[in-house]
């Protein structure tokens, strides 16, 4: 529960970051079958699925090495399902926040939706 509601308070950290480089938020924690996208948002004419990603520390490796394979795999899976049901025209692009205690890294185009 602990671990839960910190990670919560790391993506409304992630938001406040994303928004100060320009990114508008869609929405956060959206939910298919595939599992969940932490946030969607729009960077200019690029639409953007966002994976937040947070360790307090890097002891046992950083937050960006936690995304996995089958976790890029169920992203884009889901990111697919979401546009079935939108009618958009905009660019698709994944992007990584990796949280570091309070060192914030966007990783922009972190994977395609060809992994």
């Amino acid at each position: 529960m602990i671990a839960q509601r910190a990670g919560v308070h790391k993506e409304k950290e992630a938001v406040t970051f994303l928004r100060s480089h320009g990114y508008a938020i869609i929405a956060r924690n959206w939910w298919c079958r595939f599992g969940e996208i932490d946030i969607i948002a729009r960077d200019g004419d690029q639409l953007v699925f966002v994976e937040v990603r947070a360790r307090s520390t890097e002891t046992h490796g950083s937050p960006e090495e936690t995304i996995t394979p089958l976790k890029r795999k169920h992203i884009i899976a889901a990111a697919k399902i979401y546009l079935a049901g939108k009618d958009c025209d905009l660019a698709v692009r994944f992007d990584v926040v990796a949280i570091s205690g309070n060192d914030f890294r966007l990783y922009k185009n972190a994977f395609t939706g060809d992994d």
